[in-house]
């Protein structure tokens, strides 16, 4: 079995294990025929005569020595070159060793013909987006938010004047094809609360927090280069990149008038109506933007619409190459409110935040979820998001429904099937990339 999968379209192999068989096919044809000058030359019923005709196989049925040798050449060209692409790629993997090496390749190949998809946001709905997405390409490119200032990346952003970190690791985890092992490491959280009144050491720290941080210091306070490294070690699908290399500050206003600074003081806040990042001439990453600009199909969401996606998307630069893109672009709606920053919220509701801070042209098309009987987690103060549309133009935007909710638990995408809502779409728009939006308005004005 293992040796038909080798053999299986797509995987790359076939093309150069038939070159080699050519060639050996080839080098056969000039070895019989220097044989068979050989015999020519070689006078009959001398001992070079015999020896000859026991390398040859004279003593078999003609017939019966083309079966022979062509049996034994093929059976040991196959076994020959799968041992070698073994004895050359084993010391090299990196993967579970329980699984078929041949597997592994298969799947990278097919992965690596996926779509070019941009993902925007942060917060756990970013991390359940990017675990259903690479199933299905590894061109993935998680642009997230450096806006957090609470827990461990407060802490850190505070003493060491670093970007939020704490999104960063999240999506890293969620596309490293490294051991489970060091997965949990990263996630690993040291008991206590971190807070820097207290000096509390390590208390409340992220280990992926502590190596992101440090992998700076050792890149000479380059934080995009840190992330690019913390990629590259640990083998991640895709890419994860920060909307921008600066540490940035959530400012909101409430619909009382009232002024709140800081992400975690803004997420309890209910009755958001602006929000807006300082310093305000922050520059996006490069990698971002190439990505953007690049993409086939841009995710926005799903996540904390006020403190996870309008930061990424406030970043100057940021919103504008989305516009410019040619990209098929998604609004992932979340499938449950949240507590004091959308609490009471509909579908609408997201949409006409998006309006407020000049989003809502950007998507083609809106996905939002129609099930609504998934469990609900114990104390649970969220409710679903309704569905309903708002009744001002909210640009081209189509409105899909599907089944996207995790059905054990109502505040959560399931990741594989919002993976899969999101291409459908896309090969249902014809699989390629658009005019820009930013053109697509102009033309509708």
């Amino acid at each position: 079995m293992n040796l038909r999968r080798w053999l299986t379209i797509g995987i790359g192999v076939k093309r150069w294990l038939g070159l080699a068989f050519v060639g050996l096919l080839l080098l056969a044809l000039g070895l019989a025929h220097a044989l068979r000058q050989l015999t020519v030359a070689v006078e009959p019923g001398s001992p070079a005569d015999v020896v000859l005709g026991i390398v040859t196989f004279q003593w078999l049925p003609y017939q019966a020595r083309g079966i022979l040798l062509g049996s034994v050449g093929v059976a040991a060209f196959v076994i020959g070159a799968y041992r070698l692409v073994r004895a050359l790629v084993d010391p090299f993997a990196l993967w579970d060793r329980d699984q078929p090496m041949v597997e592994v390749i298969y799947q990278k190949r097919f992965l690596a013909r996926g779509p070019r998809i941009v993902a925007i946001g942060g917060g756990t709905g970013l991390s359940a987006l990017l675990r259903g997405l690479k199933e299905h390409t590894s061109n993935l490119t998680a642009v997230v938010t450096v806006a957090d200032d609470g827990g461990s990346s407060g802490v850190l952003r505070t003493e060491l004047g670093i970007p939020a970190v704490g999104d960063i690791r999240n999506c890293i985890v969620a596309l490293a094809d490294a051991e489970p092992l060091m997965s949990r490491l990263l996630q690993y959280r040291f008991p206590g609360a971190a807070a820097v009144e207290e000096q509390a050491g390590l208390s409340g720290h992220a280990v992926g927090n502590l190596i992101l941080a440090a992998l700076v210091a050792v890149e000479s306070g380059d934080f995009e280069q840190a992330v690019r490294e913390m990629n590259r070690v640990l083998a991640v699908r895709g890419r994860v990149v920060p909307a921008t290399g600066t540490a940035l500050t959530l400012h909101a206003r409430l619909a009382d008038g009232e002024q709140v600074d800081g992400q975690s003081r803004i997420a309890r806040c209910a009755g958001i109506g602006h929000v807006w990042v300082t310093p305000a001439d922050v520059r996006p990453t490069e990698d971002a933007l190439r990505a953007i600009a690049d993409a086939e199909i841009i995710v926005l969401g799903p996540g904390s619409l006020f403190t996870s996606l309008l930061p990424a998307l406030l970043v100057p630069g940021i919103r504008e190459a989305v516009a410019a893109s040619g990209a098929l672009v998604v609004f992932a709606c979340n499938v449950a409110t949240q507590p004091g920053e959308t609490e009471g919220y509909d579908l609408a509701d997201h949409l006409d935040a998006l309006a407020r801070h000049e989003a809502a042209r950007l998507p083609d098309l809106v996905l939002a979820n129609n099930r609504f009987d998934a469990r609900r987690p114990e104390g649970w103060l969220s409710e679903v998001v309704r569905l309903r549309w708002p009744s001002a133009a909210n640009g081209d935007a189509r409105l899909v429904l599907d089944e996207l909710v995790d059905p054990d638990n109502a505040h959560h995408h399931d990741p594989a099937k919002l993976a899969v809502a999101i291409l459908q779409a896309w090969e249902r728009a014809g699989g390629r990339r658009r005019r820009p939006a930013a053109a697509r308005g102009a033309k509708s004005a």
